[in-house]
């Protein structure tokens, strides 16, 4: 035998010997892989609304109100502060609101997100025909519990004769803005609409 081809046979063997020795370390039919279920996606966190506000602050007389005392009442609590010029151009309009729906069920809270004696000094001057409470933290805890960051004022909370929040708006309401609620409201205490209707159109003030 040539020199050459013993090289080639030594190499064949070789080779042929590596095969074998993997093919006895794998096995030539793979064992069939557990099919793996997808863990379910983890649902969203989302913040908890407060179905019904409970709360109590102070008034400009420092008189402690409950949230409550206004039960029956379609309400709208109004955050706001005197150092808030959008604020204050609400003020007259909200005041007009009352005056013309106190008698069909409609309740405005001011809530001021300020110190007492900035809301004291300038109540002289707003004449404020519906309450107004006063706290700073605790008033923006209230607003927060809507489930709606608060990041500026105004800022209106809607809450039902039952009490149950309803929806919010942010920023400065108009008269259409109003003329729009007291139609919700009124719908939902008909019982022509239904709360998550009311819910809808609230959202899209």
């Amino acid at each position: 035998m040539s020199r050459v081809m013993l090289i080639f046979a030594t190499a064949l063997v070789a080779l042929l010997a590596g095969a074998l020795f993997y093919a006895a370390r794998f096995p030539a039919t793979a064992p069939p892989q557990q099919a793996h279920t997808a863990a379910p996606a983890a649902m969203p966190t989302t913040l908890e609304v407060m179905t019904h506000p409970a709360f109590t602050l102070p008034d400009i007389d420092g008189k402690q109100r409950e949230f409550s005392e206004w039960q029956g009442k379609n309400r709208l609590l109004n955050f706001w502060a005197t150092w808030c010029a959008p604020c204050r151009r609400e003020i007259p309009l909200l005041k007009n609101f009352q005056d013309q729906q106190a008698g069909n069920g409609f309740q405005v809270i001011g809530i001021a997100v300020d110190y007492p004696e900035a809301v004291v000094a300038y109540d002289e001057s707003a004449d404020f025909n519906y309450p107004v409470l006063v706290g700073e933290q605790d008033a923006m805890a209230v607003a927060e519990s809507s489930g709606i960051e608060f990041i500026g004022m105004p800022f209106t909370m809607f809450v039902d004769s039952a009490g149950e929040y309803l929806g919010a708006y942010i920023g400065e309401l108009h008269q259409e803005h109003l003329d729009e609620l007291v139609e919700i409201m009124t719908s939902l205490e008909r019982g022509e609409i239904k709360k998550d209707e009311a819910r809808a159109r609230l959202d899209a003030l």
